[in-house]
C-alpha cells in the first residue's frame, strides 16, 4: 500500500503535497480513509480497494485538467480569491463571506509582519487559505530601486561539497574547477575529507561547514584578495604586452596595465588596512 500511494501521490505532483483546495482536502481524506481500511485488512478484497484509490486519485487528476481549460470550472473546484483589506481599510463583507474573524485576520497579518491595519494597501485571501499582503508604499521596505541604485544580478549559491566529496556539476556550473577549489580550501587550511557543507555564493565566495566545529576557520580577508587579484591581472596585461606581436594589441595592453598600476597606487593603503 505504501508502494501504491506513493505512485499515485507521484503523478497527482507536488500539487497535492501543498496547501489545499476544498476539493483536493476532500479526496486526501478520501484517500488515505480507503489505504487505512485496506492495510488493517477490514477489506476483503485488496483488488477493490486499489480500484478505488485509482478511481479517487484520477477524479482530481482529470478535474485538474478541465479545471486548465475552464476558468469557471476551476474557481467552482478551488475557489477564488478574496480581497479582505484594501486601502487599509477592512473589507467586512468579504471577511464574514469567507467565515474568518478579525482576530483570524489579524493572526494571519502578523505572519506578514503586519501589525497595524492601516498600513495594509491591499490584503487577498487565496483559495489554499494563505493570506498575500500589500503594504502601503511608505510602510515598505526602502529597495535600491527607490534609491535609483544599480545593483548586480545575484546568482544562487552552489553547495560544492557535500560530506566530503566534491559536487562537480555544481562547481562546473559557477565555471569553477577543481583546482580553484583545492587553492580555496588550502587558504583556510582545511581538507575536504573535514568538510560537511562547502557553498559557493554569489560573489564566488567559498564558505565551509566542517565536522570538527573546535576547529576555528580563518575569516577571510576580501580586501587582501582584492589587491592580490589586481596585482595579478595587473601583471598579466604587461606580460600580455610583451608576448604580442601587435603593435595596437601591445598598446592597448601597456596602457590598460599603466591605468590598473594607477589604481594600485591610490587604493593599496586602503586595501592594506585589516578587515573590519
Amino acid at each position: 500500500m505504501i508502494v501504491v500511494l506513493f505512485l499515485l501521490t507521484k503523478w497527482l505532483g507536488k500539487k497535492q503535497l501543498s496547501h489545499l483546495s476544498f476539493f483536493e482536502y476532500i479526496v486526501g481524506i478520501t484517500i488515505g480513509s480507503i489505504a487505512a481500511e485496506i492495510s488493517t485488512g477490514l477489506e476483503s478484497n485488496i483488488i477493490n480497494g486499489v480500484y478505488s484509490l485509482i478511481v479517487w486519485t484520477a477524479i482530481p487528476f482529470f478535474a485538474g485538467l478541465i479545471g486548465m481549460k475552464s476558468k469557471k470550472f476551476r474557481n467552482f473546484i478551488e475557489g477564488s480569491s478574496t480581497v479582505v483589506i484594501k486601502n487599509g481599510k477592512i473589507q467586512e463583507e468579504n471577511l464574514s463571506k469567507e467565515q474568518y474573524t478579525v482576530d483570524e485576520l489579524l493572526q494571519l497579518l502578523r505572519k506578514k509582519d503586519a501589525f497595524q491595519v492601516a498600513d495594509v494597501e491591499f490584503a487577498i485571501l487565496e483559495p489554499n487559505g494563505d493570506l498575500n499582503v500589500m503594504l502601503k508604499k511608505d510602510k515598505r521596505p526602502v529597495t535600491p530601486e527607490d534609491l535609483q541604485l544599480d545593483v548586480a544580478p545575484e546568482k544562487i549559491p552552489q553547495t560544492v561539497i557535500m560530506e566530503g566529496k566534491v559536487m562537480d556539476v555544481a562547481l562546473s556550473a559557477r565555471g569553477l574547477s577543481r583546482a580553484w577549489l583545492d587553492t580555496e580550501l588550502e587558504k583556510l587550511g582545511v581538507a575536504l575529507d573535514n568538510v560537511y557543507v562547502g557553498q559557493v555564493d554569489a560573489y564566488g565566495q567559498l564558505t565551509v561547514d566542517i565536522y570538527d566545529d573546535k576547529i576555528q576557520i580563518p575569516k577571510t580577508k576580501p580586501r587582501q584578495a582584492l589587491l592580490t587579484s589586481l596585482k595579478k591581472c595587473q601583471a598579466d596585461l604587461e606580460s600580455f604586452s610583451l608576448d604580442t606581436d601587435s603593435p595596437e594589441a601591445k598598446q592597448m595592453y601597456k596602457r590598460n596595465a599603466d591605468i590598473l598600476n594607477a589604481i594600485i597606487q591610490k587604493s593599496e593603503h586602503l586595501l592594506m588596512q585589516k578587515n573590519p
